[in-house]
């Protein structure tokens, strides 16, 4: 079997931490948010845990 390839798309989306959670940037930032209330928009900043289902995964698609 040849190795995998890193997924480059995966890797710029998600981050692991020391402890092995995955963290990710919350979606909808892109545009549209003047219309959000000042508690979503300052919420949208923060990054995310990634669902625990998703987990292995994306582990081996940023494995290199």
């Amino acid at each position: 079997m040849p190795k995998l390839k890193t997924h480059k798309a995966t890797v710029k989306r998600f981050k692991i931490t020391k402890t092995g959670k995955i963290k990710q940037r919350k979606s909808g930032q892109d545009h549209f948010n003047s219309r959000e209330s000042g508690k979503t928009k300052r919420n949208k900043r923060r990054d995310i845990n990634t669902d625990k289902t998703l987990k292995k995964t994306i582990k081996s698609l940023i494995s290199k």
